[in-house]
């Protein structure tokens, strides 16, 4: 039995079989063949197994984020079927008398090389699909299982870190908890444990030969228990009955109001990455939607997605919510959110650099196509636009006069759209200063709390070596978040919050005391955060 410590980044407590992430990255040895035409037939078949590998997760991550980021998987099959790429293999093969593995392995070399050293952005963006199909083919030839999780059997995914495009190949019916040696509290794997409604833990130094043992993941003390002894077992699985109870509990406040004991009334909404997401929000009971994070529509893909394929997915969304609100937040890319064919330069500090609404004032072209899509699905549903990374009102006008734009040119087409509230972002001490002026020219706030603490504080919240002192219950954060929704309230604009505190229970009375108006969490909190605004006065 061994412990080892760890940092807690979502509460609960896992039980199962440890399962080692293997990122695909394999050794490769050179090896002499003789039969170059049946090492070729091997190539072949592995190509086809490949293919039929993309085409599961094409419909796998269509199911679960949507065409637009499934659309990356089309393009690697099709990048399976190259005549430069497969005739670069076939040839080193019979040539060269070597192994299949090997052949595949140095054309990857060779192709992502010349595409990285291309000028143009989108060429050079294909240097990594094509180690990326590379490795996959590998694994096939080797006979390694592809990226998602082998068995039927639930388990504990340990990992060093887990990037989203990661995350779209695991099974999430089969994980119980995540377990990564890097990764920060504000991390991908961090968010999607709480969206999952899992355990969580980072900067655990688990040993090497983990892979298959029974494990503990303790959410609530930060610890991993390795092959536990029955009384440590007992111990967890009656804390695990008692967090089941509790889950039931909360389930039987679906239907209910959002309200205070003294009747103060409380947007409760959710916060999504994609079409996929409208399930849970509908599963958990949200009132609407807070924060539709356009951005993932942007990312995991080759070219900017289209007009209409941004408007079928908002459509969807807001249909899916029947008259419900649907907040969309235009384009936030940037900082950690990258997208190679925006072919953005390396900057020195990307979380204050050319990001969120700066791109798409300095390129309205994206912007529009953007707003035109949001503004044709308003006619089927309740939607509302906010804008992320305000920091002046000029920036405020500059955006009126770009909708009105959009507005005109659809009146023009005779394309009708529906009344569209508009609100902005309140994650800059700029914005909070002159919230009271911000106030005037907007129909609501929404307090993004994640990057106002990080700049409030001057703390990279993606930087795990600052987690022990990013402290979102900051004195200055909570005045900031005080003095916004006053400001907004003298002007008739309501205010919300739509980041990670808006799900922490342990604030939400102080916010309510505020006056503040919405809270938009991950759909997973929804009816925790419910009953904790039931239980204030």
């Amino acid at each position: 039995m061994e412990a080892v410590r760890g940092k807690s980044v979502y509460g609960g407590v896992a039980i199962g079989r440890a399962w080692v992430y293997d990122k695909g990255d394999s050794t490769v040895k050179r090896q002499h063949i003789n039969d170059t035409a049946k090492e070729i037939e091997r190539f072949e078949a592995a190509k086809e197994t490949a293919k039929e590998q993309l085409k599961n997760l094409y419909e796998k991550a269509l199911k679960e984020v949507g065409e637009v980021n499934a659309q990356i998987f089309e393009v690697h099959q099709m990048m399976l079927d190259d005549m430069d790429y497969v005739e670069s293999i076939t040839h080193m093969i019979e040539n060269q008398n070597v192994n299949a593995e090997y052949s595949v392995a140095v054309t990857s070399d060779n192709f992502s090389e010349m595409f990285a050293a291309m000028d143009d952005d989108y060429m050079r963006a294909r240097a990594a699909d094509i180690k990326d199909i590379s490795n996959r083919l590998i694994n096939v030839l080797q006979g390694k299982e592809d990226g998602g999780i082998s068995g039927n059997e639930p388990v504990v995914i340990i990992a060093d870190d887990l990037a989203p495009s990661e995350t779209v190949q695991l099974d999430k019916s089969k994980v119980l908890a995540f377990v990564t040696r890097h990764g920060s509290t504000n991390s991908h794997t961090a968010i999607l444990a709480r969206t999952m409604n899992i355990p969580a833990l980072i900067g655990v130094d688990y040993p090497e030969d983990i892979d298959g043992k029974n494990v503990i993941v303790d959410g609530y003390g930060g610890e991993l228990h390795i092959e536990p002894d029955e009384i440590l077992l007992d111990k967890f699985r009656q804390i695990k009955e008692e967090d089941a109870g509790k889950q039931k509990l909360l389930m039987e406040l679906k239907g209910k109001e959002d309200v205070t004991k003294s009747g103060k009334r409380i947007k409760l909404y959710a916060n999504i990455g994609g079409v996929s997401d409208v399930v849970s929000v509908l599963k958990n009971d949200g009132s609407g939607i807070g924060l539709f994070r356009s951005e993932f529509l942007y990312l995991g893909r080759d070219n900017y997605p289209t007009e209409e394929e941004q408007f079928q997915a908002y459509k969807s969304v807001a249909e899916n919510m029947a008259g419900k609100k649907v907040i969309i937040r235009t384009l936030d890319i940037g900082a950690d959110k990258k997208a190679d064919y925006f072919g953005f330069d390396a900057e020195e500090n990307p979380a204050m650099g050319y990001r969120a609404i700066r791109i798409c004032l300095k390129q309205p072209d994206i912007f529009k196509t953007q707003l035109r899509a949001i503004y044709r699905a308003s006619h089927y549903g309740n939607i509302a636009i906010m804008y992320p990374m305000i920091i002046s009102l000029s920036e405020v006008k500059k955006i009126r006069e770009i909708v009105n734009e959009v507005k005109a040119e659809l009146d023009s087409q005779q394309i009708p759209y529906g009344e569209v509230e508009q609100g902005i972002m309140i994650e800059t001490p700029a914005a909070v200063m002159i919230s009271d002026i911000l106030a005037k020219e907007v129909d609501f706030f929404s307090i993004g709390t994640n990057d106002l603490t990080q700049y409030t504080l001057a703390i990279d919240r993606q930087n795990p070596h600052l987690d022990d002192i990013y402290d979102s219950h900051h004195e200055a954060v909570l005045r900031m978040i005080k003095m916004t929704i006053e400001n907004g309230h003298k002007e008739n604009c309501w205010v919300g919050i739509c980041g990670e505190l808006g799900a922490d229970t342990s604030l939400t009375e102080e916010f309510i005391k505020m006056g503040i108006d919405e809270l938009s969490v991950t759909p997973s909190a929804i009816l925790k955060v419910r009953d904790k605004i039931r239980k204030c006065e």
